[in-house]
């Protein structure tokens, strides 16, 4: 009989050497395992970051919205005036004023003073005289536009300063009477337009008559008394817009030669 025997510091080695074949493995998972911590750390300051930038965003972005409409909004006023029909007549000695029914004409107001812009939109007159209308005065343009909304029809004039007051002046004025403290003089003032040309483009006006006349028949005005030689005879077919923009109400009569 043979008896076969074996070295115990060479078995101890051989598996020593099958046990280092297994280890890999094992040690390459935990090396792959610890640095996911990294990634993960940098997926959240990512997140946090975009987070914060999305907060600051919208902190911005509603300053901007308040800023934009609210501010605009406070200038925004819903008038109402009573006047009396007939003129208001004054001289150095009298100062009289028909004893006739008050009539209350309404309208919105919003007054843009940083651009030197006023915006009017008169309802369907409670009254039934007058047309319901929107105006545009541009200060920085030195116009004026009506929109007469039966006729669906625009018409544009040189800003007639004597009667319009300027933005800053009509934003006193009306918080003024909202307030009490002020109470506008009741009385009508008439001017005459004549339609003197058509214009076929509005682009060139400004943008916020182009806005209030893009699409529709524009139409070139001149005041009655500035065209020499013409009666009252000669014109025809006139339209009414009764409004208010200074301490009296206006009525602007549109005709057609």
């Amino acid at each position: 009989m043979v008896k076969v025997s074996f070295n115990s510091a060479l078995g101890r080695k051989e598996m020593q050497k099958d046990a280092e074949i297994l280890l890999p493995e094992e040690q390459s998972g935990a090396e792959v395992a610890v640095p996911t911590g990294s990634p993960s750390r940098a997926w959240c300051w990512c997140m946090c970051l975009g987070l914060a930038l999305m907060l600051s965003g919208v902190v911005i972005g509603g300053v901007y919205l308040y800023h934009y409409y609210f501010t605009e909004e406070e200038q925004v006023f819903f008038c109402g005036m009573r006047y009396h029909e007939e003129d208001f007549m004054v001289n150095d000695e009298v100062d009289e004023l028909s004893h006739q029914q008050l009539l209350q004409l309404q309208e919105r107001i919003q007054i843009l003073e940083k651009e030197q812009v006023e915006l009017v939109n008169i309802p369907v007159p409670g009254f039934g005289d007058g047309d319901p209308a929107k105006i545009v005065h541009d200060f920085q343009r030195s116009l004026t536009a009506y929109y007469d909304q039966s006729l669906d029809k625009c018409y544009v004039i040189p800003l007639n300063t004597s009667i319009v007051m300027p933005p800053r002046d009509l934003l006193e004025l009306l918080v003024n009477i909202k307030a009490g403290t002020y109470l506008p003089r009741s009385y009508l003032v008439h001017e005459e337009m004549v339609v003197t040309e058509r214009l076929q483009r509005v682009d060139q006006l400004g943008s916020y008559i182009y806005s209030l006349c893009r699409g529709k028949d524009t139409f070139k005005l001149q005041r009655r008394d500035h065209i020499l030689g013409m009666q009252k005879r000669d014109v025809h077919n006139c339209r009414r817009i009764r409004h208010f923009e200074s301490h009296v109400v206006v009525e602007t009569q549109i005709c057609e030669l």
